[in-house]
């Protein structure tokens, strides 16, 4: 049971790592090992302090009942097996979407109560977040770039703070998502009530440290280099920008998506140089990441559960 939810915790870290650090490793201020040890340290910082937010929600509040071992189990396997495949083909994906979608497919496999006025609600965050994320990366890109005019030439103290920033930024995004990406892992074991909140975060936490160190890199790539090139102020503006719009949403126990975050944030970075700028065929590509994800992972588990279970009858 640990061990599953271990491994959706490992999954996010090696997905979502690239929404933490892919702008600072791809404009080249921080190696990807130095990075990714900060991603490890402020993720388990995030998890313990406010995970337990999203946490509840994912645990009862989207399924109104008792969910059995086998439910949560196949929930998070599931829910883990697609985020690793979106990995493995560089896509950075949401393990947010993933287990809702996950939690609501097994929900009517159990025949429980499915609260569907809060699933919409949480859908249409993945919608608003990036877009509100974009829209203030947008203004905050402009902002810095008129700063950079009439100061940063003159001084290279400016660009050195600027860099430090930008690193900063970086830890806020990882402790912005160790508070909302935690719960997610763990949500379904927290339903059972048979371990403590606070172990459960821990655990998470620590799995998505492993998941960052160990498998972050390639998703990495694609967030820092695949969808617009970024200089340091790019790379300071996206990360506070999507850091900002996570932190929000974990305050009201919303799981949003960290990859639709910072997407969104490093395309408004982008139209800021112009639109050309973008790669139009990445952005397709995680969008069709982002629909199948939550669909593919509700789908089996709502027919992995119902398999074992006339087998296990029969």
């Amino acid at each position: 049971m640990l061990g599953a939810g271990a491994y959706v915790g490992w999954n996010i870290g090696a997905n979502d790592t690239a929404n933490c650090i892919g702008t600072t490793v791809g404009c080249g201020l921080i190696s990807f090992r130095k990075a990714a040890i900060l991603v490890a340290v402020f993720v388990i910082i995030g998890a313990m302090l406010q995970g337990q937010h999203v946490m509840k929600t994912i645990s009862k509040g989207i399924v109104n009942a008792e969910l059995d071992y086998l439910a949560v189990c196949v929930v998070l396997i599931c829910s883990g097996f697609f985020v690793t495949l979106a990995t493995f083909f560089r896509i950075p994906t949401s393990t947010s979407q993933a287990i809702v979608g996950g939690v609501v497919g097994i929900g009517l496999a159990v025949g429980a109560e499915v609260n569907f006025s809060k699933f919409i609600l949480i859908a249409e965050s993945w919608i608003i977040c990036p877009v509100l994320v974009m829209i203030l990366s947008y203004g905050f890109m402009h902002l810095v770039v008129l700063v950079l005019r009439k100061f940063g030439s003159r001084t290279l103290l400016f660009q050195h703070a600027l860099g430090w920033l930008a690193i900063a930024s970086a830890c806020y995004v990882a402790y912005s998502m160790g508070a909302n990406n935690a719960g997610n892992a763990v949500g379904p074991i927290a339903n059972l009530d048979i371990f403590p909140p606070k172990l459960l975060l821990f655990i998470s936490g620590l799995s998505i440290a492993i998941g960052a160190l160990t498998y972050g890199k390639k998703v990495a790539d694609t967030v820092g280099k695949g969808i617009t090139q970024l200089d340091i102020p790019g790379a300071f503006v996206a990360q506070v920008s999507s850091a900002f719009g996570m932190h929000l949403f974990s305050l009201f126990g919303i799981p949003v998506s960290t990859s639709s975050a910072i997407v969104g944030a490093v395309v408004g970075v982008g139209l800021v140089k112009g639109a050309r700028s973008i790669s139009k065929k990445t952005i397709v590509t995680i969008l069709v990441g982002w629909i199948s994800t939550p669909t593919l992972a509700g789908s089996f588990s709502f027919l992995l559960y119902k398999v074992i279970k006339l087998i296990w009858v029969g």
